[in-house]
């Protein structure tokens, strides 16, 4: 009986974040430029991404801040519920590594963006289970962190 329900509250786990379980883009998700539909604007690789408008919005259309995974079930940590964020992020070790979460100004020593990438030597790949973010998350993520990787 505990197997069958911890591999349940597993299969609730990997559900609760990302998208839809593929490995690209989320085709359901309407505000994406590969498929989705819907009324929301285009998204764009913008050269300075803002962190209140650009970055968290990936974190709550992704539900990152989600209740299992790093909402209040707090995953290795890290809060990225909107006004919780930002502090969480830059310039905070990771718990994974000794590297921090976000290194302003640079994206190849940020732990975010490898564990985004899937270029991380420890741990999964995030979202785990869910679609991984596309080409236009990614470099906005990276051309914040680029810019200083402000609270903006």
């Amino acid at each position: 009986m505990r197997v069958q329900l911890a591999a349940l509250s597993l299969v609730f786990t990997l559900g609760a974040c990302g998208g839809d379980g593929g490995t690209g883009p989320d085709m359901n998700d309407p505000g994406d430029n590969n498929g989705g539909g819907g009324n929301t604007p285009s998204r764009t690789i913008k050269a300075e991404p803002s962190f209140a408008s650009d970055i968290q919005e990936i974190f709550d259309r992704k539900s990152c801040g989600g209740s299992m995974c790093h909402g209040s079930a707090l995953q290795a940590g890290l809060d990225l519920r909107s006004g919780n964020s930002y502090a969480n992020l830059v310039n905070v070790t990771a718990t994974q590594v000794s590297m921090n979460r976000v290194t302003p100004f640079d994206p190849a020593a940020s732990y975010l963006l490898k564990k985004l990438e899937g270029t991380q030597t420890v741990g999964a790949r995030m979202p785990p289970g869910g679609a991984v973010l596309d080409s236009i998350d990614i470099q906005n993520i990276k051309n914040w962190i680029s810019n200083g990787a402000e609270n903006n």
